[in-house]
């Protein structure tokens, strides 16, 4: 069942949304060379604890750490560990936060030092097709119309959308209805309401999108070893425009 939400409500998701937003966009300045995914994690949980919020992953199904760093061939779901990155790498980081009882769910992919042009081209296509995917969740449209926007976008530049993993609806908890797949046909799916509230994740491969699990059980890497970005918003259906709540300041 998809839930509607209230104004109220929408403001409570946005002010969990706020500590994520404020927490991406301090972990641009700390993310470098040489600098540790754990190091990352700790930078962060700490940041979001010191404005009164939860790392939502934290234990999450199991999940062992605070955030998500994938780095180059990983997907998503990858664990903070002590490797350290290097320049040339790619990272994505993907953050939840409980805060007073409603989520906010946010990711990006972040270059280190100096990365390949493949690598800044599949930056840029995958952080458009998010944008482009946020455009078109607009009332009235259907779910298929945002997976439909982000899969032409990605393979028209040439890259492959991974299909094991989709956006989601998001509030009280951290996955709720309806899936977002980022690819499919147009006009298919539950129809976009006022107040819903949705977290649009493009998960993009340079070359094709099959992925394999690790040992670990969730760090989700390409199956052809290609290099993998995400980027993810939470945005409302509200006033009969789409607010991106996990927007930088």
């Amino acid at each position: 069942m998809i839930l509607i939400k209230s104004e109220e409500e929408i403001k409570r998701i946005a002010e969990a949304c706020r500590i994520v937003a404020e927490t991406l966009d301090a972990l641009k300045g700390f993310v470098a060379e040489g600098v540790s995914t754990k190091e990352i994690e700790r930078f962060a949980e700490d940041l979001i604890k010191s404005k009164g919020g939860t790392p939502a992953f934290k234990g999450y199904k199991g999940f062992p750490a605070s955030i998500c760093t994938s780095v180059n061939n990983q997907v998503v779901h990858g664990i903070p560990s002590r490797v350290k990155l290097k320049s040339g790498d790619i990272v994505s980081i993907d953050l939840g936060v409980y805060y007073k009882g409603f989520y906010g769910d946010a990711a990006i992919t972040l270059p280190v030092g100096k990365i390949s042009g493949i690598a800044q081209k599949l930056l840029k296509v995958t952080e458009d097709a998010l944008y482009i995917g946020v455009e078109t969740a607009k009332v009235g449209n259907r779910v298929s119309d945002i997976s439909n926007a982000i899969q032409r976008h990605v393979e028209s530049n040439g890259f492959s959308v991974v299909r094991a993993f989709v956006g989601h609806g998001i509030g009280k908890l951290l996955h709720e209805e309806p899936q977002i797949p980022n690819f499919g046909p147009p006009g298919r799916g539950p129809r976009l309401r006022e107040g819903m509230t949705l977290a649009i994740e493009p998960m993009v491969n340079t070359g094709g999108h099959d992925v394999v699990v690790l040992e670990d059980g969730w760090t989700a890497v390409t199956a052809d070893g290609s290099l993998s970005a995400h980027f993810e918003h939470t945005v409302a259906l509200t006033d009969g425009n789409v607010r991106v709540l996990t927007k930088s300041s």
